[in-house]
């Protein structure tokens, strides 16, 4: 019995010492990674799974409200791509006629993964338009090319890419987004590399009384998980001549918030060709609807969904093919909630449906104000007449904006979108009223 005993805590011991051992070098180290290697190729001969599932992004699967088909396309020496996302546009052409004078009024395609995000912004047709250097933050794996645009500095590099032109811009880097937008070579610690994430998550934190936020500081690894995310699918702007891209969340996440911020900046996007109204156009405020959302105040991050955590042989690693949890129920669902697969995606879709209907209600009303606005220009009405229907079509057109340009058709925070979706329709047809009684609207108070 000693004899067995004594065998037994040999093997104990040697187990716990094994995994000490893999503890310090959790992985078989075929080359040394630095803070300047950018190639994700070069970063999976060490993580060989997690690149497998990261060059998995070029899939191209249809769910019922996002995601992209495959359309072939004939190349030329301007545009070389032979597969492209279906058109946004050609989908709803009241889009058309929402972004009047915008460029996304030329080109608006459905979102597709990774591995598709530089290129579709190098070739959109909405390059017919000026584009700044900006740009590129969501669009490309930025961290090297800021240091090395700032000499070492990032936030000074940062500065300078912003500022070029997007055709100056777009040599300076190589990849899509990539390992080192989000890890740390040595540790493989998640850590934030964006600037304009860095100064909006400060102000964020800031309006909540804690100041001198430092993101890779003090955020925890949970919220890391979301963070690293939030660098790109984000709401956000470019202030000023220097096109400083700026997170406005100075006051806030919520739409209000961000449509009071943009009000007291006296910031518009573009002025509508139609109606002469100063217009915002929201991106893809993903981070800021998941915010008010049940799964942020349960402490789920965005990789729980996204990138859920999956088994390959012996090791538990996070799944880098991300994608809609649509088409991982199993992993990115049912680990918390232990209904059929079927029954998940019933419900999901039953949000989605309702969020879509109350989006085409919302974008019908919008619409019929750019058509009243419209005729009430051509009739020579003054700038001071129209100036509060105006203000109601820049409230609206936002609020409608916020939900159309966000990729979860409302699953994300389904009563917050149908709440920004009735305050869409509720400017649209006060807008109307104004039209039809200027005085007494121009006396209102402001909605939000």
């Amino acid at each position: 019995m000693a004899a067995l005993l004594a065998i037994a805590g040999l093997a104990l011991l040697v187990n716990i010492m094994e995994r000490k051992q893999e503890g310090r070098n959790p992985f078989f180290r075929v080359v040394e990674l630095t803070d300047d290697t950018e190639d994700p190729a070069v970063w999976g001969k060490n993580f060989p799974i997690q690149y497998d599932a990261y060059r998995r992004t070029v899939d191209q699967v249809r769910t019922r409200y996002g995601g992209s088909e495959a359309l072939p396309r004939t190349p030329t020496e301007a545009d070389p791509r032979s597969i492209v996302a279906q058109s946004k546009l050609e989908e709803d052409p009241r889009l058309k006629q929402i972004w009047s004078g915008y460029a996304f009024a030329l080109d608006t395609r459905e979102e597709r993964g990774h591995a598709y995000m530089l290129e579709d912004q190098t070739f959109t047709a909405r390059q017919q338009r000026p584009q700044p250097g900006a740009c590129l933050n969501c669009h490309a794996s930025t961290y090297v090319a800021h240091k090395r645009a700032g000499e070492g500095d990032l936030l000074r590099g940062f500065e300078r890419v912003n500022a070029l032109p997007f055709a100056e811009a777009r040599p300076l880097v190589e990849h899509p987004v990539s390992c080192i937008d989000c890890h740390e070579p040595q540790t493989l610690q998640l850590r934030i590399t964006r600037p304009a994430f860095m100064e909006g998550i400060r102000a964020l934190k800031a309006s909540q009384g804690i100041p001198d936020y430092d993101v890779n500081r003090m955020a925890t690894r949970q919220e890391m998980r979301s963070y690293v995310c939030a660098q790109c699918h984000v709401e956000y702007y470019f202030q000023g001549d220097q096109k400083r891209l700026t997170f406005p969340w100075h006051r806030g996440l919520k739409a209000d918030d961000i449509l009071a911020y943009y009000d007291a900046a006296g910031f518009h996007d573009w002025i509508h060709a139609e109606t002469g109204t100063p217009a915002l156009k929201a991106q893809h405020p993903e981070f800021e609807l998941w915010n008010q959302g049940i799964h942020a105040r349960s402490g789920v991050a965005c990789a729980d969904c996204h990138m859920p955590y999956e088994r390959v042989g012996a090791h538990k690693v996070s799944d880098h093919h991300v994608r809609s949890p649509l088409l991982n129920l199993n992993r990115a669902c049912q680990t918390c909630h232990k209904w059929p697969e079927a029954e998940l995606k019933d419900r999901v879709e039953t949000i989605q449906t309702r969020t879509h209907e109350l989006r085409d209600r919302a974008m019908n009303a919008v619409v019929e104000l750019i058509h009243d606005l419209k005729a009430a220009v051509a009739a020579g009405r003054s700038d001071a007449e129209l100036a509060p229907a105006r203000t109601r079509h820049r409230q609206a057109q936002f609020y409608l904006d916020f939900i159309e340009a966000e990729n979860s058709m409302g699953f994300h925070a389904p009563q917050e979108a149908a709440r920004i979706l009735a305050l869409a329709i509720d400017a649209a047809r006060q807008g109307q009223n104004a039209l039809r009684s200027p005085a007494s609207m121009a006396a209102s108070a402001d909605p939000h």
